[in-house]
């Protein structure tokens, strides 16, 4: 197939989640498939990271984009100009009339079997009448995401803001899935939210891809000469600091839940290791005893490794985290919320332990450093899951089976891929969303369609979400 890949950014380097998922997925398409990857690059990018996203696409088309680091003033402006857009903000500032452009020429150039719509972002730039069928790759339910933000903030005006962004990616995320022949999740979870949200948007079968993780590379015993540089008792997180449901993770941790840890184990700590941390972050370190924020590193395995406990307290987010199969591969005992664990397929005491109010959360994270019997069994039982069951090669797999099929079948006429405003009333119906492969030529078949994973690349810096 030729397939149209649009982004809204390259995917080197590998330093967040839905790249590294990504990355392992094309890497896998590239071998039978000939792969077109459009994304915005920040200005001064490494030729290197361009050059680099030829293992993975045939051809790389690049639109330049400057993103504000966020937390600055400029950030701020930026937000502000957006409040009364009736796009949500997340989505608007990714609005370019140069993307539109390009992929119209693209379209226009020569004939593509399949586009894909990585993450929601890149749609608002699509073209009314696309020419060939189109599926989007939602890693996160994104409505849920600012739903959650506007649930946990304490002031009236945050409520207010956030609730406002969660009404309008509620009803863009609507509008926008409607709008493609194919839709892939995440999880089981997210594809059962995206069907009960938009049951008259989304009338296709949603394809489950699951999360994977190189087991090979993240294990405990392929780490580079290197000596331990944290102390016991430890905890670490790792991710992008500058998404928003990681920055809250960390500020409630340090906030509520550490100090209930470092009364009863004063010698505890806490290592923040991933790219961009904000300045709300970065003052942890300075207000909160026993806690050390790293920034970008170009391996997080030595960290995960001299760490007693890998903690998760998202309270925000959506799609799966990599990075619980990460620290599960290298043999950690892992401590979550359930929001942080939803969508892994792990059993709460055997794979990880999960607690949501803050003391019950300390005193998980007390009790496994305190049994190492406990943790011991928690770290073997976490490996083993993933090094059987989830292989990105055999994830990769099913994604093909399913991409193929969509090119091959058109699951709905033209018109369905216009904005449903313009839609001609027939074209609108309502079917079973949720269907495994086979549902596509016997739609009498009507079940999930999932798949597991491994991993098929190394990556040396996935500080990820």
């Amino acid at each position: 197939m030729r397939i149209l890949w649009l982004k809204s950014d390259l995917l080197l380097p590998l330093d967040k989640g839905g790249k590294l998922r990504t990355w392992h997925l094309m890497r896998h398409l590239a071998r039978r498939h000939e792969i077109t990857y459009l994304a915005f690059a920040e200005p001064g990018t490494p030729a290197s990271d361009v050059d680099g996203m030829r293992a993975v696409a045939a051809r790389v088309e690049t639109i330049p984009r400057a993103e504000p680091a966020k937390g600055t003033l400029r950030f701020y402006a930026d937000a502000a100009l957006h409040l009364v857009d009736p796009l949500p903000y997340a989505v608007g500032k990714y609005r370019s009339r140069a993307f539109k452009e390009r992929i119209e020429q693209l379209l226009a150039e020569r004939p593509f079997d399949l586009i894909v719509c990585d993450f929601l972002f890149p749609a608002v730039n699509l073209p009314k009448r696309l020419p060939c069928p189109a599926v989007i790759f939602t890693h996160n339910v994104e409505s849920e995401i600012w739903r959650r933000h506007a649930e946990t903030k304490s002031g009236v005006l945050g409520r207010v803001l956030y609730g406002a962004q969660y009404r309008r990616m509620r009803r863009y995320e609507g509008r926008t899935l409607a709008r493609f022949d194919g839709v892939l999740a995440v999880s089981d979870v997210d594809g059962d939210t995206l069907a009960r949200l938009y049951p008259g948007a989304i009338t296709q079968p949603v394809h489950v891809v699951q999360t994977g993780v190189d087991t090979e590379y993240f294990a405990p015993d392929r780490i580079p000469n290197q000596e331990s540089q944290i102390p016991t008792p430890s905890l670490v997180f790792t991710g992008s600091m500058d998404w928003l449901p990681n920055e809250d993770a960390m500020l409630y941790f340090c906030r509520d839940i550490l100090p209930v840890v470092r009364a009863e184990a004063p010698e505890a700590t806490l290592t923040i290791v991933g790219r961009a941390p904000t300045p709300a972050v970065k003052r942890l370190a300075d207000e909160c005893a026993g806690v050390r924020v790293t920034g970008r590193v170009d391996d997080v395995r030595p960290y995960m490794r001299d760490a007693a406990v890998y903690i998760v307290p998202l309270r925000i987010g959506g799609g799966t985290r990599l990075k619980i199969f990460e620290a599960m591969a290298m043999g950690k005992a892992v401590v979550s919320t359930a929001i942080g664990a939803e969508g892994l397929p792990v059993v709460d005491g055997t794979h990880v332990v999960l607690a949501d109010e803050p003391r019950d959360f300390a005193r998980a994270i007390l009790g496994v450093m305190r049994d190492p019997v406990r943790r011991a069994a928690l770290e073997a039982a976490a490996r083993a899951l993933v090094v059987e069951r989830y292989d990105w090669s055999t994830v990769a797999g099913a994604l093909e089976h399913a991409l193929q099929s969509i090119a091959d079948c058109g699951l709905r006429t033209a018109d369905c891929r216009l904005p449903i405003e313009e839609r001609p009333a027939a074209a609108i119906t309502n079917q079973p969303v949720i269907a495994n492969q086979s549902a596509i030529t016997n739609q009498s078949a009507i079940t999930r369609s999932t798949t597991h994973n491994h991993a098929a690349i190394r990556n040396p810096q996935s500080a990820l979400r």
